[in-house]
């Protein structure tokens, strides 16, 4: 599902624009693929919430006067509730959560829509896709082993880089057509163009 707050349909037209090119110049087959967020998080609020919520007796003993333990109940109930809610915040759950977590369950998506869409299939194992995590700010490159014979992976690491560093500055489009400036060169070098085919469509895909 192509999310427009993302892309506006001239960027995806370029971007698809751009994959046919790089084609035209290799028999590498590419698929570009970005996903909004990998996860909801969900636990996250409430695992936040739960820790605070146990810390609220303690700090409740520095009040000038003594309360009833319902009344120390109904607070941590009440704290609960409200650090849950103020939590849920994309803008302040996102930052809650783990790098590790983001990265591993991005990594995860990640290799799902490889399966998924089938870049595993390809004629000569030539497939590419350059996967991106909006939410996370996750960049990661997966090949077929066709590619991943004459390029490794130390040689994709700086072009992961680079295009992360876009991700993080909201400039998810511009990384996108840098990273492909970038792999074209690199395909190009490795597998010249020796048979005209398109096994893999060239648009880019958009999941929420």
């Amino acid at each position: 599902m192509v999310n427009l707050k993302l892309f506006t349909n001239e960027q995806l037209e370029t971007i698809s624009r751009a994959i046919g090119e790089i084609e035209k110049t290799t028999d590498a087959e590419l698929m570009t693929v970005v996903a909004t967020k990998a996860d909801d998080y969900y636990f996250v609020p409430t695992l936040w919430a739960a820790i605070i919520a146990l810390f609220i007796p303690a700090l409740l003993n520095f009040l000038p006067f003594w309360l009833e333990l319902n009344d120390v109940l109904l607070c941590q109930l009440v704290g609960f509730i409200a650090f849950t809610l103020l939590f849920r915040i994309p803008a302040i759950k996102y930052r809650l959560v783990p790098k590790a977590v983001k990265h591993r369950r991005a990594s995860l998506v990640a290799r799902e829509q490889f399966l998924a869409n089938g870049i595993h299939r390809t004629k000569q194992h030539l497939g590419v896709m350059i996967f991106v995590c909006e939410a996370e700010h996750y960049v990661e490159i997966l090949t077929d082993f066709g590619i991943s014979e004459q390029i490794s992976d130390e040689a994709w690491s700086s072009i992961v880089a680079d295009f992360t560093t876009n991700v993080r500055a909201g400039k998810t489009y511009e990384g996108f057509l840098q990273c492909l400036e970038q792999s074209s060169k690199l395909l190009a070098n490795a597998y010249p163009l020796t048979e005209n085919k398109n096994e893999l469509p060239n648009c880019l895909v958009v999941i929420s």
